[in-house]
């Protein structure tokens, strides 16, 4: 088993580090053990920027000339807009609890409201620990993970959680330009995610030609840390069929 020489690119989900992704490169079921023939180099930046259209500038004026791409969650959304402004430099995409909507008002406010806890000292971790309940399915919870959900957190920062809530105010409607990808595509739905249902996963696969869709059971909105094995697996395929 080959993986491309294009290098695999791996967009976090808000107040989310490299530990979101760590897991699946180190599980023996991502193409070979770590240092192993056919892994590919990996890409790991940072969400930043004071809109979508700001992070995209910002990646696409640091990636390279070509790319596999994989996002979760706020990943995803801003890897739908890589492929929609730069499709000659994406060969392969993976989006991981994808919502293509636009922001619903509710949405727009609360991220308004947690840009104003930030601005008047809160942190990013506080935030983390209010939303530990619907990024992790109930049946993975766990103190060890939630140790790492809280520790990606600090990591991140207030200065970078800001701009990734400001990246998420300028989200738009993906879904027109859905049907124009055109390149082997991977869609993965935890079944018990409450932020993003099923449903939106499968509009996603409904829209774009060829692409596939795995559901993983009893795992919610961060599948890369709850069921590491299942998303290796599921990339692996991606990446060298």
């Amino acid at each position: 088993m080959r993986a491309p020489a294009d290098p695999l690119v791996l967009l976090p989900g808000m107040n989310c580090s490299q530990r979101l992704w760590q897991p699946v490169l180190e599980s023996p079921a991502f193409l070979a053990p770590p240092g192993g023939e056919g892994r590919p180099d990996f890409v790991q930046p940072q969400l930043r920027g004071r809109s979508l259209d700001d992070c995209v500038d910002r990646l696409l004026a640091h990636l390279p000339p070509t790319f596999s791409l994989a996002g979760l969650s706020l990943g995803a959304i801003v890897a739908l807009a890589l492929v929609r402004r730069a499709p000659e430099r994406v060969v392969r995409l993976a989006l991981l609890a994808v919502n293509p909507r636009p922001p619903r008002p509710d949405q727009q406010a609360a991220w308004a409201a947690q840009r104003r806890m930030l601005a008047e000292g809160g942190t990013a971790r506080a935030l983390q620990e209010q939303l530990l309940p619907v990024l992790v399915s109930p049946g993975r919870r766990s103190p060890a993970l939630d140790d790492v959900v809280l520790a990606m957190a600090d990591e991140v920062g207030e200065e970078a959680l800001d701009d990734q809530l400001a990246i998420q105010q300028t989200r738009r409607d993906e879904r027109p330009a859905l049907p124009c990808v055109a390149v082997p595509t991977l869609v993965v739905a935890g079944a018990d995610d409450a932020l993003v249902p099923v449903e939106r996963h499968e509009e996603v696969c409904a829209a774009v030609a060829g692409a596939h869709l795995e559901v993983l059971e009893e795992v919610g909105h961060l599948s890369t840390l709850e069921a590491p094995d299942a998303v290796a697996a599921a990339l692996s395929t991606w990446l060298t069929q």
